[in-house]
């Protein structure tokens, strides 16, 4: 490896135009840790929020945004058995992905599913890890249930309309054009109501009710969310588009047993964020590697312009994932 690498960095607290190309050291592997020699970046909403100031990186975390990439290890730290220098993987980020290199713990990488490049692997820790973990672990959802995910064209939506729809769930959706409704129903959603058009609360009621709701909206969605959840039906919430504060009628969770609760992921322990990691590959990586389900994608840009890619996502005009060629 050479000292040193080229990096995006976050210059000051704003809009895209903070992204600017710098050179950093090559970081060096921690006990526990691998360096990923990175081929290709996922670009995610938190990305943004920390470009923005409103997303502070966890204490021990690189400042550099990127919070997944695939790559190939270029480096193993003490105590590392289950990785070596080459191996293929895809890797959760603590921070740093928006860079050639990136230190990450073993813990935390996967191997590249059989069949796929690494421009599609990708993207698919940050979403996986985050669907996985708030829908099949947190909302405990079950086959036959009736699930509605808000957002179903963003990179989370469409992972969590495939991941339902392959164990056996009734998907709902929400989305903001006729076009990506029609990709939601592409991917396996039974109904994916236009939000422009018609009221999710109306379509979700006539149907009896969400067993489990995905939300990332917030905002007014917070008490609609409640009206559209049946009966010990569960609501997590996993990020505020509109905003973290709204006034609820708590009355009708208690009266109808609801229950309401969320996650982020950035701040969980290596260890929890390592125990998702083993059940996505014992549970979804034999569906990727099967083609059963696979990421979305919607643009590549060169690392370079991470700020055109900021900006394209924050128009949210992308049905998928945004990605950056790094190597």
């Amino acid at each position: 490896m050479s000292q040193t690498m080229n990096a995006v960095e976050i210059t000051q607290p704003g809009g895209p135009e903070v992204l600017r190309l710098r050179t950093r050291p090559v970081p060096t592997p921690r006990v526990g840790e691998v360096v990923i020699r990175v081929a290709y970046a996922g670009v995610n909403r938190p990305d943004a929020l920390q470009r923005a100031g409103l997303y502070a990186p966890p204490p021990t975390a690189s400042d550099l945004p990127g919070l997944e990439a695939a790559g190939e290890i270029a480096a193993v730290g003490e105590g590392v058995s289950d990785w070596s220098v080459g191996d293929q993987v895809c890797a959760l980020l603590p921070g740093g992905g928006y860079a050639e290199y990136v230190a990450t713990p073993a813990a935390h990488c996967l191997p590249v599913p059989k069949g796929m490049g690494l421009r599609e692997a990708a993207c698919l820790p940050e979403t996986f890890y985050t669907v996985w973990s708030n829908v099949f672990q947190r909302g405990a959802l079950k086959g036959g249930e009736r699930f509605l995910v808000h957002g179903g064209s963003s990179g989370i939506g469409t992972t969590a309309i495939q991941l339902a729809h392959a164990f056996g769930a009734r998907v709902f959706t929400t989305a903001g054009s006729d076009e990506k409704c029609a990709k939601c129903l592409e991917l396996g959603a039974e109904r994916a109501i236009n939000y422009r058009d018609e009221d999710f609360v109306e379509v979700i009621r006539a149907e009896g009710g969400a067993d489990l709701i995905l939300d990332m909206v917030g905002g007014d969605y917070l008490p609609r969310n409640v009206k559209s959840l049946a009966d010990d039906g569960r609501l997590v919430q996993i990020a505020f588009l509109q905003g973290p504060k709204v006034e609820l009628n708590f009355a009708q969770v208690m009266m109808r047993r609801l229950t309401i609760t969320g996650s982020t992921l950035r701040p969980q322990s290596d260890q929890a964020k390592a125990a998702i990691a083993e059940e996505l590959r014992t549970h979804v990586w034999p569906l990727l590697e099967a083609g059963k389900i696979a990421p979305v994608m919607d643009s590549e840009y060169e690392l370079p312009n991470a700020a055109l890619a900021h900006a394209h996502m924050e128009e949210s005009a992308h049905i998928g994932k945004i990605v950056l060629k790094v190597g």
